[in-house]
């Protein structure tokens, strides 16, 4: 579906735009689509709309997310990729960029795959990031960190991937408190994930994304 061309654009970050109060990312493949998001066009140019519910990124920013630091040339380590619905606006954001794609679901693998295939600065890599070195030889260093994993151990993985980060780089570190402890407070699970980092990392931003996603703490972190 493509919306009339005589929509208002304005540019909220680094290539993130809201058109007519919708969320959206310039495609760098127009006529594209990675998922089933609606197509826009305005003044030449082709807008993604982007779902804060199948988002979480979209749903930090309609949520006041003030640190948004991926930019045209960011090179970015995506961890838990799946099927690479927020991983494709990231790659319109970082167009002459690099984003690694890391996956654990060989299911999820495959459609992912397929966005990569129509996306150049998207790689696509099948492993599991709590042992970097089926990886780390095809990784450069990163301005940024991406992590969305249901695991238990997830502060554990972002401190091993870390490495990969540049010091003072940036990571958007989405914190699932079902998948590290199901019978624990949720408050108890974000404050406990987060302690562990602080020696590596700065808390800049600590985001809810309710109405768009529960039991979830999405946090911006720059490291040390």
């Amino acid at each position: 579906m493509h919306l009339a061309s005589f929509m208002k654009v304005n540019e909220m970050f680094t290539g993130v735009y809201r058109i007519d109060g919708k969320l959206a990312t310039k495609s760098i493949v127009p006529g594209v689509r990675s998922y089933s998001e609606e197509l826009a066009q305005s003044n030449g140019e082709e807008y993604r709309l982007w779902n804060p519910y199948r988002s979480k990124l979209a749903a930090a920013i309609l949520n006041g997310l003030k640190h948004f630091e991926f930019n045209d040339k960011s090179a970015v380590l995506y961890i838990g990729a799946a099927t690479g619905t927020t991983a494709s606006h990231i790659s319109d954001v970082a167009s002459d960029g690099r984003l690694y794609c890391i996956e654990l679901s060989e299911r999820n693998m495959r459609e992912l795959i397929k966005v990569c295939e129509d996306r150049q600065n998207m790689l696509p890599i099948l492993a599991d990031a709590r042992y970097i070195d089926s990886y780390k030889e095809s990784m450069e260093e990163c301005d940024v960190i991406y992590q969305d994993v249901s695991a238990r151990e997830q502060a554990s993985i972002l401190k091993i991937n870390s490495r990969f980060l540049k010091k003072g780089g940036y990571a958007y570190f989405v914190i699932k408190s079902q998948s590290v402890d199901v019978s624990k407070d949720p408050k108890e699970v974000f404050e406990s994930e987060l302690r562990s980092l602080s020696g590596q990392f700065e808390v800049l931003e600590k985001i809810r994304l309710e109405p768009y996603d529960k039991m979830h703490l999405f946090t911006v972190l720059k490291k040390l």
